[in-house]
This record gives structure tokens, sequence and C-alpha cells, in this order.
């Protein structure tokens, strides 16, 4: 089956996450994603193979694998003419160009917007940025947990008597990436339709802002915002997780509560609390939520989750409830499972490796992982010759001037 971006160019100059990640995207959607690297060193993500001390060194890299696939990997010296040559011949054939350096760092080294735009002006050019293309902070570095602190999430996160928490896993760069993918796809849809190129930006500030828009709209439009949620004092205790007696936890998402109360009441074998004036309505429950909490609580305690899960299953109710995982328990859900969201590559070091698959379904044009992230250098002669049609005296010429 043919593929959304399929026959799609794509410059890849990007390091670490937020910009690779969002080159993989477009890369699993078909795009041709050529990743240039500096000679001799490469993206400093290639050697991010060990966290808290553990190693993995028996295994693949997770980090520049899971950022880095279906690429080929060209190594170059930017600092040397030549190299700015061969970026140029690619420029002209290519669709889109991201990178991820600290502002001003492309325009001294001749790769940025307004030079590569004078060579083709289609390009897509886009930037991942810590804080927008504008204003005071514009030029300053910014790595995931900085763009998690600068928008709030920190402080969105946890309960009211915390102090501001991390977020595992590289969040703010992960959703910096799907950001500046999505504003790729604009920009490509628009060139298709109007026929310009354009600059992108995303940034972790933006990104991360755009992630929590219904608290920021609150803030904007009603002039106060989500407060911490404090789950021993949930206002709506049906809007809560609670741990069952083995130790797991289930998680309630029953938005109009009054409509459940009475059935939910029996499902955990307390139906006089149903009648109970200081849980009768919502706003009673509400007014007395640390006792309803603690109540329900205790109730929960007292069986092992998958009995609570047959037991509100089979109440009448049609209760609104799911399970809370770890990151752990994901390889094994059944709904992980069913729908592919993990996918097994066949890696040509370590054999089958299972990698997060495309996260989304297109029924006629699906995206795929078709080749696991490249070594380094690995696709130089193929690209000098198979896609600028360098032959094999040019590519020896610029090896023993050490350009790649």
């Amino acid at each position: 089956m043919p593929m959304p971006l399929e026959g799609m160019l794509v410059l890849d100059w990007t390091i670490w996450q937020q910009g690779p990640v969002c080159s993989a995207m477009l890369g699993d959607l078909g795009a041709d994603v050529i990743k240039l690297e500096q000679r001799g060193s490469g993206d400093p993500g290639r050697y991010l193979s060990a966290v808290g001390g553990s190693s993995t060194q028996d295994r693949p890299n997770w980090y520049f694998e899971a950022n880095n696939r279906n690429k080929k990997s060209l190594t170059l010296d930017l600092k040397r003419p030549e190299a700015l040559d061969v970026v140029y011949d690619l420029t002209r054939k290519a669709d889109v160009f991201v990178q991820n350096y600290r502002f001003g760092v492309a325009d001294r080294l001749g790769v940025g917007y307004e030079r590569l735009r004078e060579i083709n002006p289609k390009l897509i050019y886009a930037s991942a940025t810590g804080y927008g293309p504008e204003g005071p902070d514009r030029a300053e570095p910014s790595f995931d947990h900085l763009g998690l602190a600068r928008s709030g999430i920190m402080n969105a996160a946890g309960e009211p008597d915390m102090p501001p928490l991390g977020i595992a896993g590289g969040i703010a760069d992960q959703m910096g990436a799907v950001m500046m993918a999505y504003g790729i796809l604009a920009a490509l849809m628009a060139r298709e339709r109007h026929g310009m190129g354009q600059a992108v930006d995303a940034s972790h500030l933006g990104s991360m802002m755009w992630l929590q828009g219904l608290s920021l709209s609150m803030l904007c439009m009603a002039g106060f915002a989500f407060p911490r949620s404090f789950r021993a004092k949930a206002g709506n205790p049906l809007w809560n997780h609670y741990a069952c007696g083995d130790g797991r936890w289930l998680a309630l998402a029953m938005l109009q509560p009054d409509r459940y109360w009475a059935d939910f009441a029996a499902a955990i074998g307390r139906p006089e609390l149903a009648d109970d004036e200081r849980f009768a309505t919502m706003a009673a429950r509400g007014a007395h939520s640390e006792e309803c909490v603690a109540l329900i609580d205790e109730a929960f305690a007292g069986a092992p989750r998958d009995e609570w899960i047959r037991r509100l299953r089979e109440a009448p109710g049609d209760f609104i409830f799911t399970v809370v995982n770890s990151v752990t328990d994901l390889p094994e859900d059944p709904q992980v499972k069913a729908n592919e969201y993990l996918t097994e590559v066949e890696h040509p070091q370590f054999g089958p490796t299972p990698m997060v698959n495309v996260p989304f379904r297109l029924s006629e044009t699906p995206g795929s992982i078709r080749s696991v992230a490249p070594e380094l250098g690995q696709h130089t002669e193929e690209i000098l010759m198979d896609v600028l049609g360098y032959d094999w005296e040019r590519i020896a010429a610029l090896r023993e001037k050490e350009v790649l």
C-alpha cells in the first residue's frame, strides 16, 4: 500500500529527542529521512544508553533507536565549505528541513532558513525551540526538564502539598516533536494548495501549554485554573482512583455522578450511602468529600482488583472506569496487544526488538517502522550516489578532505 509521505525527502539536522522524534514521525509515514550528523561524533543521543547507573550494552540503545528509526545517516563536517555544498545539493531536492539547534547556530553555519529558501523556495523549514522564535529568551537553550518547568505542568502534577514534580519519559520533548510534525504536515498541505514553502516553529513552551489547553483556557476565560488534584478530598469522589485489596488501583471517571451514585453504592456493598444525606447529591458529596473518599477506599480495600472489575461490570449502572497501569504494565495490556500499539522490529544486531508503534491507524495508507536507527554514517555513500548522483571519485575526494 502507498504511504502518506511516500516520495518526500526530509533533511534531519537534529540531536537528542525533540527534533529527532519529529523526523522519525515523518519517516513512519513514508518520508525518506536523511539524518545529517557531525563527522566523527554524530548525534549525542547515540551515547545515551544508561540511566541511573543501569547499563544496556547487551541491548539496543533504546534512546537513539526510539528517536531515529526509519532514517539514513550521512556524516558531514559542516564547518567545511564542501560539506555545505552537499547540504545545498540535498536542499534542492528536499521537501522538508528539520533542525533543533540553539537559536543562531543554523544561520552561523550557513543552513538557516533564509539561506536554504534561496536555494529551494518551496522548502518547509522546521525549527524545534525551547521558548519560541521571539522574545527575550528565544536564544536560551532548553531540554525536556526545562520544558516541564517553564510550562507550568510541574505544578499541575501531584497533590497540593507537594513540591513541583518532574515527569519521567521526556514528555516535553515528545510533545514538542508531535506539534512540530503537525506543523510540518500543515505546511506541506499549504504548499500543495498554495505553492509556497515556509518556516515552522514548535517550542517546548508552546507545545506544553497546548497540552494543558483546558486548564489554561479556564484561567484565561474564567479567571482561575484547575487546582492540583487532592485524591483524599476529591470534589467528585467518582472522578478519582482507589487502591484495591491487592495493592493495584482502579480509576473512576463519572462526570455525572448523581446518575451513578445509587447503583455504585450498591455495587461496592454500601447501598445505605445512596440515602445518606451527606452523600445523596454531588454537592453534598463535595462538601463531605474526605468522608466519602474514605468510605470508598475502605470498600475497595476489601477485594482484589480483578474481583472489583467483575463486580462493577456485572452490576447495573454502566460505570465508567479502568485500571491504573504503570509503564511496565503496558506491554501486557490486552488493548495494547489487540491494537498493536507496540510492534516487533527485526534488529540486525539484537534480533526481534519491541518498539512503540505508529500511534494512529490509517485504513488505506498506514505508516510503519521499516528500519531501525542507522549506524553513524551508514548511508553516506548511498545517499551521495543515489540521491545526488556523485561518482566514486568525487566521494573519495571529499573523504580525503575529511568532509565526510
